[in-house]
């Protein structure tokens, strides 16, 4: 499977991923290799993954695994750890996980010492089709999603597909809701193909066309000044549920891609009313991800409350709250406002 190129790095695959990592740890003179785990990817991935990189001697750093630990708090505790281990400007971070781990591990390495070498092995499949390109680090703020962090690119990235094997249903069934946004947003004939997968057991080809489709859209606008943004769509209401699943007392958190398949339900119901996305494509943007995900039941008092964290959303800017809608699948349009009486409109409609 041939590399996919980005501005500045490569997206490897599979054995050539080994070839390529042995080959950059070999031409360049890292003083130290830490490899970032969770307590999962320490005993299910380590083992397999050390046993193909040329390195004698590297160390283990452990955080506990989940959004919840997606903290400042936890960075600081792995910037303690790199510190007592001797860290400085020449280390490498390998960061080998999922979201959580690659998220918060490239934002370790780009604020350690005002930066040091990282590269990033995701080993789930949200990970791998969503922050494989495009070098958002970060971490969240109490419940609010990714407030924290920078844009800065690893130096390599490795997609090693067996290591889905290690994954429950439920975590892939997460992971391939980005898919289907891909499909959404970029090509319709990838979202009719999505529609028909029922087993996660041979999807290597589908997930080197995730990642090239959100190249292709990284290419164009690296910094998220336009294009780029539509890669948001589900998101802004999607994150609103995610952050208020996250800090309820009364709910199941959500995972992200359950919670960002109700927000794009949600959204294609505010694209058929505003931007001209017709009944039919409505109406399979819903059942297709009805089909795949449980409905999840909300109060009046959980929308209202899930509608009050809207004004954190990342993408707004002067007061406005900023939506990625479509046209029809295919072809999305951004920084689309909502008027307020369509929220509860939205909701009516999912919970129908």
């Amino acid at each position: 499977m041939e590399s996919i190129v980005t501005a500045t790095y490569a997206v490897h695959f599979n054995e050539i991923a080994y070839l390529q990592l042995n080959e950059h740890l070999a031409e360049s003179s890292y003083s130290k290799i830490f490899v970032l785990v969770d307590e999962n990817t320490h005993a299910s991935c380590l083992p397999t993954f050390m046993s193909q990189v040329a390195v004698a001697n590297y160390e283990i750093i452990e955080i506990v695994s989940g959004e919840e630990n997606k903290t400042i708090d936890t960075c600081t505790g792995v910037w303690e750890a790199l510190s007592e281990l001797e860290a400085d400007r020449k280390s490498l971070l390998i960061n080998l996980g999922g979201g959580v781990v690659t998220d918060l591990g490239g934002f370790v390495a780009s604020c350690f010492k005002r930066g040091i070498a990282f590269i990033n092995v995701p080993t789930t499949l949200l990970a791998m089709v969503d922050a494989s390109v495009g070098g958002k680090t970060g971490v969240d703020l109490g419940p609010l999603k990714n407030q924290i962090g920078v844009i800065n690119q690893p130096e390599m990235v490795l997609i090693i597909p067996s290591f889905l094997k290690t994954l429950a249903e439920r975590q892939l069934q997460s992971g391939f809701a980005e898919m289907l946004k891909h499909g959404l947003i970029q090509k319709k004939n990838y979202w009719e193909v999505l529609k028909l997968i029922s087993s996660f057991d041979a999807i290597d080809d589908l997930i080197y066309d995730s990642v090239v489709i959100k190249n292709k859209v990284v290419l164009q606008d690296p910094t998220e000044k336009n294009l780029r943004k539509i890669l948001n769509f589900g998101h802004t209401l999607g994150h609103a549920v995610e952050s208020y699943f996250l800090e309820s007392e009364n709910h199941e958190t959500l995972l992200h891609g359950e919670a960002i398949a109700i927000g794009m339900i949600l959204e294609a119901y505010l694209s058929h009313k505003l931007s001209g996305l017709s009944e039919l494509e409505l109406i399979d943007i819903k059942t297709t991800f009805l089909r795949r995900y449980n409905k999840v039941d909300f109060s009046s008092e959980d929308i209202k409350i899930i509608l009050g964290l809207l004004k954190f959303d990342k993408k707004n800017s002067h007061g406005n709250i900023n939506f990625v809608l479509l046209n029809k699948i295919g072809l999305p349009t951004i920084d689309e406002q909502i008027p307020d009486n369509l929220y509860a409109e939205a909701f009516a409609y999912y919970k129908e």
